[in-house]
């Protein structure tokens, strides 16, 4: 029989082992509250060159620039590949296309079986989340919720296939909505954990849809033409063949809006009556002035240019408001403080240079995308980085971030140390490849940038190389391919490119590059 001084002992043991528990408990909450949030924010064909960030003047961007200034600027970031689905399975798996097998739109479905950060996160204790447009074909893997568009998502009152594999709809603009669920997926989660959240939104893809309270916002603007919005593309055999031209592959009904007839495009047939009486009443307006113009030649081909860019830009505010709620989120929350915020388009866009929209190519407007990333405590507000990076490069240094090791298999490397101000061996040289051949007509390619020169080979539908001396030639008109004052650098590039192919294992590149086409 117990004793009551063993009685007592018994239960201040038991008290003992009840608050150590309870603090052990307590240590591996808050040391999983310490390791930093992440929101990563991606968006579709959204161009650098619209951004008030990067010293655009063609709209107020006060959600982005709102990241830059509380955190880093990327001035040279870039994609691996140029096309929607494609560079959302490079940012997930840290591998070129190559090696994750989501090469192109026409041909390719995610295998996502493979590994990706998301994963890795996922099995290191942080609840992981993708809302909005996905675009990989087959359903999401590893992560702890997701709610995505079936294909490429509609912008008004989109439809949503969820976890169970059912479809829902929901009323409102896409945009908006997207942020909705987003939030709503952040209030019910379990707060004893991190997060990592991917925001995927259609805007600004094609065909350009603004909210119904931001049509005609941009309506007495005119915009000034790029200087080589006449490009006759002389020495560029690749941009003479392809086909996304402002004047001939821009469609009058499907991308700006001037229908005759009764309309059957499903975007505007999903509307609700609010929503088509408001979008009727503007455009039918702009379509009876249209009609008395008679335009022809020059005329209508700026016309047309004035119209896509109204409409594109005002596709794009509804994007940086919703970027300013995530944030404003964050701040009456309590989470700014221990959240990564990146913010980043899948590629660049054309918005009228070379005449054209759309991306594909290895020039600047198109392999260039805006990004912007937000550490508080630990990026210096207002940052400006200059090294070049990719989006093979986001998921390692959000693991790095978070603690967790890197896959040998990744092929991009962190720049977390780079936007820390710690040392930094950064990427002296970029390699780009493009796979498709079909829509716009863009021949496939590959090539490598250094900052300086760009070197590219083209080949299937146009056989060809050219060469870029970007700091006498930043809009890419002259290629000095096979020009004496160029042969050696030309040379020492044909030896880089070969070696960055060996490293990153592209089998396929490595065997064209070795054809003999001068």
């Amino acid at each position: 029989m117990l004793t009551l001084l063993n009685k007592n002992e018994i239960k201040m043991k038991m008290k003992r082992i009840f608050f150590t528990s309870i603090f052990m408990m307590g240590c591996l909450v808050l040391k999983a509250q310490q390791r930093p949030n992440i929101i990563l924010i991606l968006s579709d064909d959204h161009a650098y060159q619209t951004i008030g960030a990067y010293g655009s003047t063609l709209m107020p961007t006060p959600g982005i620039d709102r990241i830059a200034k509380e955190g880093v600027l990327f001035k040279k970031a870039y994609v691996t590949n140029s096309i929607c689905g494609p560079s959302r399975a490079v940012i997930l798996t840290g591998k070129y296309s190559h090696k994750n097998g989501f090469r192109d739109n026409e041909n390719s479905r995610f295998n996502g079986a493979q590994n990706s950060f998301i994963k890795e996160l996922t099995r290191a204790g942080y609840l992981t989340a993708w809302i909005g447009k996905w675009h990989l074909e087959t359903m999401p893997q590893g992560f702890s919720y997701w709610q995505i568009f079936p294909g490429q998502g509609s912008y008004y009152n989109p439809d949503f296939i969820m976890m169970d594999s059912s479809r829902k709809r929901f009323e409102g603009y896409s945009a908006n909505v997207v942020e909705d669920e987003a939030e709503a997926w952040l209030n019910k989660r379990d707060t004893t954990k991190p997060f990592c959240l991917v925001i995927g939104q259609k805007n600004t893809h094609r065909t350009w849809f603004p909210d119904t309270c931001d049509l005609g916002r941009f309506d007495d603007k005119t915009f000034p033409l790029p200087a080589n919005f006449y490009d006759n593309y002389n020495n560029r055999k690749a941009a003479a063949v392809q086909d996304m031209t402002i004047a001939k592959t821009m469609i009058l009904d499907y991308d700006l809006k001037m229908y005759e007839g009764e309309i059957k495009i499903g975007t505007i047939t999903r509307m609700n009556p609010a929503q088509r009486a408001k979008f009727d009443a503007y455009y039918q307006s702009i379509y009876k002035d249209f009609k008395k113009q008679n335009l022809t030649g020059k005329a209508l081909t700026e016309w047309k240019y004035q119209r896509y860019m109204k409409d594109y830009l005002a596709t794009a505010a509804s994007l940086d408001r919703n970027i300013e709620r995530t944030l404003n989120y964050l701040d009456k929350h309590g989470l700014a403080q221990n959240t990564i915020v990146i913010y980043m388009s899948d590629q660049g866009f054309y918005m009228g240079e070379h005449g054209w929209f759309d991306k594909r190519f290895m020039y600047e407007e198109s392999f260039r995308t805006p990004m912007v990333m937000r550490y508080p405590g630990h990026i210096a507000p207002g940052s400006i980085d200059s090294n070049m990076v990719m989006n093979v490069d986001v998921g390692p240094t959000l693991l790095q971030a978070a603690g967790v090791p890197i896959p040998n298999d990744m092929q991009g490397q962190s720049f977390l140390s780079q936007v820390l101000n710690k040392k930094y061996k950064g990427r002296k040289a970029l390699y780009y490849h493009y796979y498709e051949n079909g829509e716009h007509l863009v021949s496939p390619h590959f090539g490598i940038s250094t900052g300086r020169y760009k070197l590219i080979r083209f080949y299937k539908r146009v056989n060809s190389w050219e060469l870029y001396d970007l700091q006498a030639d930043p809009h890419e008109m002259n290629n000095v391919y096979g020009q004496k004052k160029y042969q050696r650098i030309q040379k020492k590039l044909r030896k880089q490119l070969k070696k960055v192919i060996e490293k990153y294992e592209d089998k396929e590149a490595l065997k064209i590059v070795y054809e003999n086409i001068h």
